[in-house]
């Protein structure tokens, strides 16, 4: 590593699923390192050894590669400061500890849970802002040895200055102070042997040259009892970057209910993962202009610190989905294809092992249906009449022109029109449904829509001619058919599904 080089990390927690804004931070420290043309490590922080599980941390390697960040150095390629799982490295920790006992920097606590807890609760009853009163602190080494002789399990606690401030010089916020005297000794290694979070982060992030820390605002309060643990081991500090907390709409803090969901769950809605990535990165941070579409390469070469905002991002699910919507409109056919085939497939609407003429067709219905296509999923939704006769009839294309007893003689005479077609394209398609349309002295409009209704079962979509042109002739006149009987029998509005349930999103 030559003198200079950036160098970020991410350091998820297994015990979860990864949801959106651990992806965010991720996502921040990734762009920072690859600007810089730095280093990013992945580090696995598993110190929570009892919620910390194996299907988590698969779930954390998933939703950083579908959405396209790689690492320099981690868990599964390793590195010069391997290894990077913390339940790997207690040795190192208990190491560093023993050196913070020998210089007075921390002890022993004997206080139980029940004692801790008991404390907290009078403190907040009083007004108190808790934190350790740090009794054990002043025990006299005869006390502690009485205590460890007795069998008294203990933690390890960190001795904060009691006077002065700690400033915490954050290169998004400026200085932030912090007063000594309101932090409280903090635990650092517990009873288990295993490092907090605190000690374990610390040392971690020194050993491994981590030149830049870009995490959450929610650990700038963790920072200043960093920075004591720093100056009391001897390092050198990394500069600190905390990035403003992501709101939803309401501007409440961000949860389920706003679609901040697992990052996977993205991945099955349908959403393409680079327009995931640029939504991402438009979360609190501007390339300076009003462009919203950007792809991996222009985002990483505009990317800085001066760029991101202070202030809390928005998170937008719409924006997400119409980003989504911009980034299928202009992906290559081949590739939107492709991207089509797993979800169609795990429907039952497409074979696993098509023709090459049938992947054209699925090309052409691809092609035809992508300026409405907000998210891919939309293809097994409202284009679901494509690939199958089984398609509901929405409530709006019931009500507006199924309902109508004569729409039937319509739809009759269509089927018996297109019956008489040699040549199935949109052009004679056109031309026959007009030509009902003047044999019944009726608008086109009248014909067309009750047809699109009957075919597809909704009332919006590209040309009913060219979405005709790509279904079997078959099919379609047994559509007709079967849609004139039911509405007939009055049957169809039974069927009608409410509205909007299978429009694009």
């Amino acid at each position: 590593m030559s003198a200079g080089t950036v160098r970020t990390r991410f350091a998820p927690a297994p015990t979860g699923y990864m949801h959106v804004g651990n992806v965010h931070t991720a996502l921040f420290a990734w762009l920072f390192a690859r600007h810089n043309k730095g280093q990013f490590i992945l580090r696995i922080e598993d110190t929570d050894e009892v919620r910390s599980t194996p299907e988590a941390l698969e779930h954390i390697y998933a939703g950083l590669r579908w959405i396209g960040l790689d690492w320099d150095e981690g868990p599964d390629i390793g590195g010069p400061y391997a290894p990077y799982v913390q339940s790997q490295r207690l040795e190192i920790y208990q190491e560093y500890v023993r050196r913070l006992l020998e210089a007075g920097r921390a002890y022993e606590c004997f206080c139980t849970p029940e004692e801790l807890e008991e404390r907290r609760k009078l403190m907040l009853a009083r007004g108190i802002p808790p934190r350790y009163d740090g009794r054990c602190g002043t025990l006299s080494a005869e006390e502690r040895r009485r205590l460890r002789e007795e069998g008294r399990p203990f933690a390890i606690n960190f001795r904060v200055r009691e006077t002065g401030t700690t400033v915490v010089h954050d290169l998004l916020k400026g200085d932030v102070p912090f007063d000594n005297a309101t932090m409280g000794d903090f635990v650092i290694l517990k009873r288990s042997g295993y490092p907090t979070y605190h000690m374990a982060v610390v040392v971690d992030d020194c050993l491994m040259r981590i030149t830049h820390v870009i995490r959450a605002e929610e650990h700038l309060s963790n920072t200043p009892r960093h920075l004591q643990l720093i100056e009391a081991l001897g390092f050198e500090p990394p500069q600190y970057v905390h990035l403003p907390i992501i709101l939803g709409p309401d501007r409440t803090k961000l949860s389920k209910r706003h679609g901040a969901v697992s990052m996977m769950e993205y991945a099955q809605r349908g959403f393409l993962p680079e327009a995931m990535f640029n939504f991402l990165a438009l979360l609190g941070w501007s390339p300076g202009d009003d462009r919203e579409i950007l792809d991996r390469a222009e985002i990483v070469e505009k990317f800085s610190l001066e760029g991101c905002s202070r202030s809390p991002a928005i998170f937008d699910l719409s924006k997400a989905e119409w980003i989504n919507g911009e980034y299928i409109k202009r992906l290559p056919l081949e590739r939107l294809v492709a991207a089509l085939r797993p979800y169609l497939e795990e429907a039952g609407l497409f074979e696993k092992n098509p023709t090459p003429e049938r992947l054209e067709w699925l090309g052409r219905v691809a092609d035809l249906m992508r300026e409405r296509a907000k998210l891919l999923t939309t293809y097994v939704t409202w284009a679901r009449y494509f690939f199958t006769d089984d398609y509901p009839y929405e409530e709006r294309a019931v009500n507006k022109w199924l309902a109508k007893p004569e729409v039937a003689d319509v739809l009759a005479d269509l089927a018996t029109a297109y019956e008489r077609l040699e040549a199935w394209d949109a052009q004679a398609i056109e031309a026959t449904t007009r030509a009902v349309a003047d044999a019944r002295g009726l608008k086109a409009a009248e014909v067309i829509h009750p047809c699109r209704a009957a075919i597809t079962g909704t009332t919006i979509g590209p040309s009913l001619f060219h979405i005709l042109e790509l279904l079997r002739k078959e099919d379609v006149i047994n559509r007709l058919r079967r849609t004139e009987g039911l509405v007939r029998s009055g049957e169809i509005v039974k069927l009608a599904r409410p509205h909007g349930a299978s429009e694009p999103s």
